[in-house]
């Protein structure tokens, strides 16, 4: 071969390589999508109907599957919850604050939109996740509270009705001020260990459930898309302070949702939980690349490392209380986590509505 010869087939074979990594350089890049709907909640997600068909997380699943908006499917899920009287922990019959009212706290996150929305100190509303919707789509703002949460529910069209106690929350709260009337003046120290105690005892005999003293519901959810939305509602910790706000409805808290790493939401003890803003927390673990129960699981120790007052420790010296995570990641992926074992929480895939056991961070059970 000749040097003219070499320069021709060189070039030649050049060109014909550039030619082919401009076309793949071009064309586009085609991303397998594997990831399978879910929904998450808390334990009660898979429990109440309210007179229907399908619990919250199945109903959220099959409308998020059906093509409704993430948030949406969410909510109409939640909503379940929220107007079935028979859970006390959320909406229409939640346990009541000290003075018999029962205010309750919500919060939303749609992930795809980067908006949220909230309510807290909220009356006379059954569904405040709807409310918190509202705050979301309607306003600049992520938080409304009390009387002016109640006037904006109004302003919205939503009915405002005088008392949302049921004849069963009603009698619940009515036994809980009889039993500690008597000693309605200690001073505050003593009165909380009296109100707690007695609590304690009308677990015992079976009046309340010990899920619902702080409870709450959360939801969350990914579709095929890999949209990821969030709720958290509830009538917050019974026999509250009026005017109390735990942390269902402030973001990072009792919920948070990053489109593109996760969602993450709580049920427990609200203040332990708000001082360490563990839900933010647990999806920027899942952004770094955790696991979902990792994540959780973080979070928890987090909670018992700051738990350092001796009114909060039983004599092993680890909380004396229970808090659950549940978070699912951008993957799918998905997982309940709990501070002691005995939790669990709801999932629904294309197999169906489960409840299934938390993972928990220690053995035993809080109270000494």
């Amino acid at each position: 071969m000749n040097r003219r010869d070499f320069v021709r087939t060189t070039v030649g074979a050049t060109l014909a390589a550039s030619a082919t990594r401009s076309l793949f350089a071009q064309a586009p890049t085609i991303m397998s999508n594997s990831i399978k709907p879910v929904v998450i909640s808390s334990a009660n997600g898979n429990k109440f109907k309210n007179g229907g068909e399908m619990t919250c997380v199945h109903k959220a699943w099959t409308m998020m599957t059906q093509g409704a908006d993430v948030l949406d499917a969410l909510i109409a899920g939640v909503n379940t919850v929220e107007l079935d009287p028979l859970d006390t922990s959320v909406g229409y019959g939640g346990l009541p604050n000290a003075d018999g009212v029962v205010q309750l706290d919500s919060c939303c996150m749609h992930g795809p939109k980067k908006r949220a929305g909230s309510v807290a100190c909220i009356e006379g509303v059954r569904t405040p996740s709807l409310v918190a919707k509202a705050v979301m789509e309607h306003t600049d703002h992520h938080l409304i509270v009390g009387k002016g949460a109640q006037n904006f529910a109004r302003s919205m069209g939503f009915k405002i009705e005088d008392d949302l106690n049921t004849d069963e929350s009603r009698k619940i709260w009515l036994e809980w001020k009889r039993r500690t009337d008597p000693e309605h003046y200690l001073d505050p120290e003593q009165r909380t260990a009296a109100g707690n105690k007695v609590m304690m005892e009308m677990v015992a005999e079976g009046l309340i459930d010990r899920q619902h003293i702080y409870g709450t519901i959360n939801c969350d959810g990914i579709n095929s898309k890999g949209e990821i939305c969030g709720v958290t509602t509830t009538s917050g910790l019974a026999w509250k302070i009026p005017g109390r706000v735990g942390d269902s409805p402030i973001l990072g808290a009792g919920l948070y949702v990053d489109g593109q790493a996760g969602a993450a939401g709580s049920t427990g003890r609200g203040e332990a939980n708000l001082y360490g803003l563990c839900s933010f927390l647990i999806v920027e673990n899942m952004r770094r690349g955790m696991h979902p129960k990792d994540a959780g699981m973080d979070a928890c120790r987090r909670i018992k490392g700051n738990t350092v007052e001796k009114r909060l420790l039983n004599s092993r010296g680890e909380p004396n209380f229970g808090v659950n995570f549940y978070m699912l990641n951008a993957k799918g992926e998905y997982a309940g986590v709990s501070m002691y074992a005995g939790a669990s929480f709801a999932v629904c895939t294309e197999a169906g509505p489960q409840t299934v056991p938390c993972e928990p961070l220690l053995q035993g059970k809080p109270e000494d």
